[in-house]
């Protein structure tokens, strides 16, 4: 494919974010949607896009996560209303598990006026952000600090959390499988992930609308596990039938 000049900027600005929504790039490039959708289905026949339900993103592996930096910028605005939605619901005086994630990160600074908070938490970045709150204690898991993200991870990190039973648990994923599964990269840190699942009374997701249908390696846990879900956007087919079945509420934090 020889992309033209309308296209090289669509590329150019689904690589700036990560992930978008067929709508935006309509707005930012000033052309229908119907061009956009053609101008997408020729980049993602050529492999340079891979399309899923109402929006774009960067190809990705399933062995390995985008860098934490990009991740940071990819659907800023969703994670700030899904962070908005989560903080709202959490109430004063209670405790909590956040794990490694962009989005847990935003629900963080979205905690920062809380009270009577005591967090658990294996994303160093989520200490950082909550220690600057005076009126939360912040307990930092120990293991293994991964370079990339700072997040900890590894036996150590999971044998840690194994001792507490916490009131909620707020994760973040990689990618949700059209069979409900819940998936991540890397190992270490699912093992964690799996932990913090277990040892939560009740157990939040948050993620925005670009993780349904993403596919990652290695397997964390399945919807059924989870009690409520924060996202940006109705989830496409076949999730709201999965939702439903597996009784998990569903909070939508739209523009």
């Amino acid at each position: 494919m020889n992309p033209n000049p309308r296209q090289l900027k669509l590329l150019a600005v689904v690589q700036a974010h990560g992930s978008v929504k067929v709508e935006f790039l309509a707005d930012t490039l000033g052309v229908t949607l119907q061009t956009v959708r053609r101008d997408i289905q020729r980049m993602a026949d050529e492999g340079l896009l891979t399309r899923f339900h109402g929006g774009v993103r960067i190809p990705s592996s399933t062995i390995e996560n985008i860098a934490h930096p990009q991740r940071e910028s990819m659907n800023l605005q969703g994670k700030k209303r899904i962070a908005k939605a989560v903080a709202s619901a959490v109430p004063n005086d209670c405790s909590l598990i956040l794990n490694i994630g962009t989005t847990t990160e935003a629900v963080a600074r979205a905690l920062l006026h809380h009270t009577g908070l005591r967090v658990i938490t294996n994303n160093l970045k989520v200490a950082i952000i909550l220690s600057a709150n005076p009126q939360c204690e912040v307990i930092v898991v120990g293991g293994v600090v991964r370079g990339r993200d700072q997040g900890i991870v590894g036996e150590a990190a999971a044998d840690f959390i194994s001792q507490f039973k916490v009131d909620i648990a707020i994760i973040g994923i990689s990618g949700i499988e059209d069979d409900g599964s819940l998936r991540d990269f890397d190992y270490r840190e699912v093992k964690v992930s799996q932990t913090i699942i277990a040892h939560a009374r009740e157990v939040w997701l948050a993620a925005d609308f670009s993780k349904f249908n993403r596919p990652a390696m290695v397997a964390v846990g399945h919807l059924s596990q989870i009690d409520r879900l924060f996202t940006d956007a109705l989830p496409p087919e076949p999730f709201p039938a999965l939702l439903d079945e597996a009784q998990v509420r569903c909070d939508f934090a739209a523009s």
